[in-house]
């Protein structure tokens, strides 16, 4: 029999599903790995970030792990590809999510949505400065599953979209795709710089003082892909000096934000706590990935969705 251990949280309700779904699997839900290793574990379903080099060596027959997020940079990838143990996530659960936060926040600093309220709290009856989407430009770094959805909404509302990645092939969403190596020649058009990147190694770092340098002092930079795209320093740096005029953070160098960050007192910067891709749905759209691929491995039929180049980490 299969043994698979899920160390995230479900429902009762999605474990007697899978239960009754796969009889000829075992299932363990636990809050943990550790202690697994006696329990001869043949697919391993976690967050991610609980999978150690160390757990990795006891648990000698595994053969699977899948990554109940989207991002795997945190996991010993080197160890797991020498093993050879597939490795899988949910990417693309979280492009409704995270598009629709992305496009709340775009819209709330064009209305004036959090003048509007501190002036309710200030009984304040005043006009402020408002400004439309129709007739700007988004420039979208990481045009994938969720980019693309970021993308298609921002379409709707008449923004001109740019999606840049490493190869500057064409994406769903996009109205023109552009390549890392061509990013500073457009960086000056960008009324929106979002980036939804996961971290790798090509990734890491990948944006730099001189990048904010070639916005334009009017653009916003948004970051919902990974806290490692860019120091801290230089965002803090770029909205002080005025060289752009706002940044919205869901993902930071080092999370929680320590309370002593300058982020937090900046008037022009927005502090997301990393909820961008939170929903009621997210538990149930990722154990739909699961059972899709579950049923490829016991039937050995049909392809693996959601399958991570363990040397690419993506």
């Amino acid at each position: 029999m299969t043994n698979a251990l899920i160390t995230f949280p479900i429902k009762e309700k999605f474990r007697q599903e899978l239960i009754e779904q796969f009889p000829q699997v075992h299932f363990d839900f636990s809050d943990a790995i550790e202690g697994a290793g006696g329990k001869k574990v043949t697919i391993l379903v976690t967050y991610g970030s609980d999978l150690t080099e160390e757990i990795l060596d006891q648990l000698t027959e595994l053969k699977w792990v899948m990554v109940a997020s989207a991002g795997v940079d945190k996991m010993p990838l080197e160890k797991l590809g020498e093993r050879g143990i597939l490795v899988t996530n949910v990417s693309g659960i979280h492009k409704t999510p995270m598009a629709e936060s992305v496009l709340a926040h775009i819209l709330s600093l064009n209305r004036a949505l959090p003048i509007i309220q501190e002036q309710q709290k200030q009984k304040v009856w005043e006009k402020m400065k408002s400004s439309e989407l129709r007739g700007s430009k988004a420039l979208i770094l990481g045009p994938g599953a969720i980019g693309g959805e970021i993308g298609r909404l921002l379409q709707a509302f008449g923004v001109y979209t740019i999606g840049c990645s490493r190869s500057g092939r064409d994406h769903d969403g996009m109205d023109e795709d552009i390549s890392f190596a061509n990013i500073n020649e457009r960086l000056s058009e960008a009324d929106y710089i979002i980036s939804v990147l996961p971290s790798t190694q090509e990734t890491r770092w990948i944006l730099d003082s001189s990048h904010f340098h070639k916005m334009k002092q009017s653009s916003v930079f948004m970051n919902f892909g990974r806290g490692d795209l860019v120091k801290e320093q230089v965002i803090v740096e770029a909205l002080q000096q005025g060289e752009i005029a706002h940044a919205v953070l869901d993902v930071f160098e080092h999370e929680p934000l320590p309370v002593e960050s300058v982020l937090w007192e900046l008037g022009n910067c927005t502090v997301s706590p990393h909820v961008s891709a939170l929903s009621a749905k997210y538990v149930e759209r990722a154990l739909e990935i699961f059972k899709q691929n579950l049923q490829v491995w016991l039937t050995d039929d049909g392809e693996f969705k959601n399958v991570i180049e363990t040397k690419r980490g993506y």
